[in-house]
């Protein structure tokens, strides 16, 4: 409770008025990257990755810049999505039964949903793959998923390799065509289209499963990627490293492309300033450590900060916040939700 009223009073200057913020009904839309840490932006320093479109973002918004998750998937979804902390919510470990959300635990997809809102997640889930714990048994009016932690895991539809899928969509197997990060933007942008045609505010949550393990990257951004890392400053890293980050650093360059994408959308479609947009990524990054990280120790799984801080930037042309700059004070996960259903006058 305190973070929380600490992150609301970071994001408001002492003159907003609540009643403006109620009167909005602004939409929300949560982008949350799988594996990619602090490191992982070139506003953060990377020496080999660009990411335009993230930096742009990154200008326009408020960055928390001691803003924590979990050093692994399943319970930072668990937090962001219920608000409660993982060792009360279910959702403790990715896999060995640990990883399902206690089903009488409302979610923020039940939150917006009973206040009106249309809802949709458009990627990963890992919070529970049978009945109850399904998005759509959780107040996911829309939904493209696939099951577990990763695309081509055991319980996926059998071949998918992230491109021209079969995934979950509103409980039924669908084939896609084209890449998965792709189609996960694709499918949500066409959510929000649909929403604001019928002028229904939405909670939209994009889960991409990039730059997540298995490392499968569109050939394209891996050889640009690689290109990069011929530069003689990297000489010093081994050729299996060089292979790896081509292929990891090569997906956030299509994410990357993608939230361009997303946001000339909401341009285009008039809904910027009336969208609260906020991207984050769910835990440390992979391989900071063997190349770049940001002054931080650890990486994913690990108790060491490059486990567990992670960016997080908060958009809201239209809302009064304060200027675009960076937020210092300590905040984490499990108060997005919260802090989202006050900004939107939503009683929990």
């Amino acid at each position: 409770m305190l973070l929380k009223t600490t992150l609301l009073l970071l994001l408001f200057s002492s003159s907003m008025s609540w009643s403006v913020v109620a009167n909005m009904r602004p939409n929300i839309l949560v982008v949350m990257t799988d594996d990619q840490g602090y490191p992982e932006l070139s506003v953060h320093g990377n020496p080999v990755l660009q990411t335009p479109n993230l930096d742009k973002l990154h200008g326009q918004s408020l960055r928390l810049t001691d803003y924590h998750v979990t050093p692994m998937c399943t319970p930072t979804r668990g937090q962001l999505l219920t608000g409660i902390d993982a060792a009360r919510n279910g959702a403790v470990n990715v896999s060995s039964g640990r990883a399902l959300l206690r089903s009488e635990i409302p979610t923020v997809a039940n939150y917006f949903g009973d206040a009106g809102y249309a809802t949709g997640i458009f990627g990963k889930w890992h919070l529970g793959a049978n009945y109850p714990y399904r998005p759509q048994d959780r107040g996911f009016q829309e939904s493209v998923w696939y099951p577990s932690s990763s695309i081509p895991s055991v319980p996926a539809y059998w071949g998918n390799d992230y491109f021209d899928d079969v995934y979950i969509k509103n409980g039924h197997n669908e084939p896609f065509k084209g890449y998965c990060t792709d189609v996960f933007f694709d499918e949500a942008k066409a959510f929000i289209k649909k929403s604001a045609n019928r002028n229904h505010p939405f909670f939209c949550y994009l889960a991409t499963n990039t730059p997540h393990g298995p490392f499968f990257p569109k050939p394209q951004d891996r050889e640009l990627i690689a290109k990069r890392l011929t530069d003689p400053q990297f000489d010093h890293f081994s050729d299996d490293l060089k292979s790896r980050l081509a292929a990891y650093l090569g997906m956030i360059v299509n994410i990357d492309a993608n939230m361009g994408g997303l946001m000339k959308f909401l341009d285009d479609e008039g809904l910027s300033s009336n969208t609260i947009l906020l991207f984050q990524t769910d835990n440390g990054s992979l391989l900071g450590p063997r190349y770049f990280n940001a002054g931080m120790r650890g990486k994913k799984t690990e108790l060491w900060e490059g486990g567990h801080r992670v960016p997080c930037f908060i958009r809201w042309p239209g809302g009064q916040l304060m200027k675009p700059q960076d937020i210092g004070g300590l905040t984490q996960v499990q108060d997005i939700l919260p802090t989202l259903l006050d900004l939107c006058q939503i009683k929990h």
